[in-house]
């Protein structure tokens, strides 16, 4: 076993420091280096430093943090999808967790291709007219939603059978294993389709809002999909760095077929967005219209 061997082995082992930790332990070392005797300082950097002896160093520095403070880190290369999601499922219990109120709005303004820009305002309860962009988007009351921009101008405002969709899921689990269920169950494509169990974990995560419990349910269901896939060193559409994850494409898929890339912010561990489009903006607002 030669020395990175050593090295990769002890850091496996026992984790990697955060950054204050580094920085104290570097001060540390640069002062040992300035008053120590120099036949002391001149082993770590001399050809002919021993394997136990970098190894140990390393081990000094890596075990300043335990490791469940690890985090994805920006740049990091391999990073795993699995601890990727319960980072996320964990950044997502610290959201705020008062509910809105029924009769209010939810904005999310989205970054697309091309500088192109999405805002929509949703009804929180499914009942009220919201807006996506600059066109009404019906709400359901009674069980009837008037028709806004028909092709046939002769069905503009006449009523159709509805039920809600409301923007605010309280209805959604929020255990691993339950939302896990609830997306085999409900996901837009085949039993067995992982790709579109992936499309419905991103249009939860967009364009509706969850309680914390059931965000961090959602990713915490996703990292229980088989061939989830990292992808290091990607950007979500508005080019904010991340680390991505993905799904293979369904058998049978064309071949141009590409999979859904879900971003996730390499410090924070929040939903960026994907890696054509991004979350701009995701908060709720009293009137359809409103910004924050």
């Amino acid at each position: 076993m030669d020395e990175l061997e050593l090295i990769r082995e002890r850091a496996e082992t026992v984790g990697f420091a955060t950054a204050d930790d580094l920085a104290a332990a570097r001060a540390r070392f640069l002062a040992a280096t300035r008053t120590g005797p120099r036949r002391s300082r001149r082993w770590f950097w001399a050809a002919g430093a021993t394997t136990i002896g970098l190894a140990a160093a390393i081990t000094a520095v890596v075990t300043l943090a335990p490791a469940d403070r690890i985090g994805v880190g920006a740049g990091v290369a391999n990073a795993d999808p699995v601890k990727v999601l319960t980072e996320a499922a964990g950044a997502a219990l610290t959201e705020p967790a008062t509910a809105p109120r029924p009769d209010q709005f939810l904005y999310v303004k989205t970054a697309l291709p091309e500088h192109q820009t999405r805002e929509v305002w949703l009804s929180v309860d499914g009942t009220r007219d919201g807006l996506i962009g600059d066109t009404k988007s019906a709400g359901c009351r009674d069980g009837k939603a008037p028709v806004y921009g028909a092709n046939d101008p002769t069905k503009e405002g006449t009523l159709e059978d509805c039920v809600p969709y409301p923007a605010y899921r309280a209805d959604l689990p929020t255990t691993g294993d339950a939302m896990l269920a609830y997306l085999e169950a409900h996901h837009s494509g085949e039993k067995g389709d992982t790709n579109a169990i992936g499309k419905d974990v991103i249009d939860l995560a967009y364009e509706q809002a969850l309680s914390p419990a059931s965000y961090a349910a959602l990713f915490e269901a996703a990292a229980k999909v088989p061939g989830l896939q990292a992808v290091d060193h990607v950007t979500d559409g508005a080019g904010r760095p991340g680390v991505g994850i993905t799904w293979p494409v369904s058998p049978g898929s064309s071949p141009d077929a590409k999979p859904e890339v879900l971003v996730f912010d390499t410090t924070t561990h929040r939903f960026l967005g994907t890696d054509t489009t991004a979350v701009m903006a995701k908060t709720f607002v009293d009137q359809a219209g409103q910004r924050p």
